[in-house]
């Protein structure tokens, strides 16, 4: 069984920083798409950024230029540093994980609550 702990939320102003942590137990990281996605209040779960088991990012037009997923294969964790917050950053992000092989292997992390506000 796969378990996804996300860290590092908080509260930041406007223009801040935050680096997000999302450590993965078990031995099927190497074999994980892992992604971040976000849900602010009343809205729809959106993504924000995928990393491949190769290093393949991509990103959300939102978030783009702002935004770095990074994965460290040896301490099974993924991160997503986060510059230049903005308000309608704000939501609790959540880590995600998909199984290359195996169909229907998806896991996620209970999130974390990222608020930017001055």
């Amino acid at each position: 069984q796969v378990q996804l702990v996300e860290s590092g939320g908080g509260l930041v102003q406007p223009g801040g920083s935050l680096r997000l942590s999302c450590a993965t137990s078990g031995r099927s990281f190497s074999s994980l798409n892992m992604g971040w996605y976000r849900q602010a209040p009343e809205k729809q779960r959106e993504l924000v950024a995928t990393i491949t088991i190769g290093g393949t990012t991509n990103y959300a037009d939102s978030v783009k230029g702002r935004f770095t997923i990074s994965r460290d294969n040896a301490k099974n964790t993924v991160y997503l540093q986060m510059n230049s917050l903005k308000p309608e950053d704000t939501a609790v992000y959540y880590c995600n994980g998909r199984h290359i092989i195996v169909t229907g292997a998806i896991y996620w992390g209970q999130g974390t609550q990222v608020t930017v506000s001055s």
